[in-house]
């Protein structure tokens, strides 16, 4: 049987079916021929009679001279278990994580368009929860419409080591609606343990209206140290609002808000002085705050800092840049800096950038003295697409490289 091929960028088209496919999952190749001898089909993982599988596992197989193949799996109790089968046709992957402690039993039947079939059989069971697990979360919330800008953003509060990542990451599943291509980028930087996060961005912003929906599948996973294991999957779904993209010119002191493609609002900004410099770079909208104080005290451990509460406070860095209203500087903005590094505009028009804007809008500010630290913030803009895709444990692969394959049905 011709395998479908698996990357990176196309992981979306594993997740819509793992959502969508019932406990018998049914997937078609339109092969260019088959052999004349009878079907075959080998259960490689988990062996018949197996103990101790990790509550992750997948059925790992391989069929020759097949038309399509089914799947059924039930748990000790007979209750059917919902999976459907990845891609490139490796492997079936349960739609949850499996049940610490409990046995399985699964079919796999291969059948050729003569109607030949063959079946292979195996009973397996999981192992026991361990006593270290890895809990995984998200930045990301379920049913919260955000920016076109908006990455997706997994911690892990134990780091995975490197040579875990690649599993790890073929069991972080995309689907977005309408499909666009994406990657999982694995963040180093001085504000998070290499390995303890990964990110997943589209190549271009996302479209408006996309619908979004993940699946982090690395309950009962192996960590890549002896007897640690994932605790929980995780899903997830929201969707993108309106494009509504932010850029701030220093050379000129004014803002010019972009709402669908169309220009909309100009306005006038005061930005970090020289000894306080707002970052030049693309950055996207982390949060959103009616009222916020600063106290830099805290930050320069201290007293010879300042408190200072402000109005329609947006968070761009993890270092403290916000746009936000400053009445204070209103004189001066759209002609001089004299920010701490924030993006000072007026009363009137925070109210309306607050009222009109979400987390995850992205915001460019160019031609100040510093540039944007990478992980300082959500900076996945801030690289080019080639640049990020070295981020992925998996190596990449061009869609227009991709082999034409067929839609597997369920």
């Amino acid at each position: 049987m011709r395998k479908l091929l698996t990357t990176a960028a196309s992981v979306w088209v594993t997740i819509a079916l793992v959502l969508s496919a019932g406990a018998c999952s049914k997937a078609e190749w339109n092969t260019p021929g088959e052999t004349p001898d009878p079907p075959k089909v080998t259960i490689q993982s988990p062996a018949d009679g197996a103990t101790d599988v990790p509550a992750s596992a997948e059925l790992e197989f391989t069929t020759e001279g097949t038309k399509t193949v089914e799947v059924t799996m039930t748990d000790g109790g007979g209750s059917p278990v919902e999976g459907a089968m990845r891609d490139d046709g490796t492997s079936w992957i349960p739609g949850e994580q499996l049940e610490w402690g409990t046995q399985y039993s699964a079919t796999i039947k291969a059948t050729k368009s003569d109607g030949s079939s063959a079946e292979a059989k195996t009973t397996f069971t999981t192992m026991d929860k361990p006593y270290q697990l890895v809990r995984v979360s998200s930045f990301n919330g379920d049913d919260v419409e955000y920016g076109v800008g908006m990455p997706i953003i997994v911690d892990f509060d134990r780091d995975v080591p490197e040579q875990a990542r690649a599993a790890i990451q073929r069991r972080l599943f995309v689907t977005s609606n309408p499909p666009q291509e994406g990657i999982w980028h694995w963040t180093s930087s001085k504000y998070h343990n290499p390995g303890s996060q990964v990110r997943y961005r589209p190549k271009e912003f996302w479209q408006p209206g996309t619908e979004i929906s993940v699946r982090i599948g690395t309950g009962g996973m192996p960590w890549g140290f002896e007897g640690i294991y994932g605790s929980n999957d995780l899903t997830l779904k929201f969707s993108i609002g309106e494009s509504l993209i932010m850029n701030v010119d220093n050379a000129t002191k004014l803002m010019t808000v972009t709402q669908n493609g169309q220009v909309t609002k100009t306005i006038k900004v005061s930005l970090g002085k020289p000894s306080t410099p707002s970052s030049s770079g693309t950055m996207v909208i982390m949060s959103r705050h009616p009222e916020y104080t600063f106290d830099t005290r805290r930050e320069l451990g201290t007293s010879a800092g300042y408190v200072t509460t402000v109005n329609h406070a947006e968070r761009l860095t993890t270092g403290g840049e916000f746009i936000h209203a400053a009445p204070w500087s209103e004189y001066v903005q759209g002609i001089r800096n004299v920010s701490h590094g924030c993006v000072n505009v007026s009363r009137v028009d925070a109210e309306w950038i607050f009222n009109n804007s979400r987390p995850g809008d992205p915001v460019t500010v160019k031609g100040t003295e510093v540039q944007l630290e990478w992980g300082n913030g959500f900076t996945d803009w801030n690289v080019s697409w080639e640049e990020y895709v070295k981020g992925s444990a998996i190596p990449y692969t061009p869609p227009a490289a991709a082999a034409p394959t067929a839609t597997p049905s369920s």
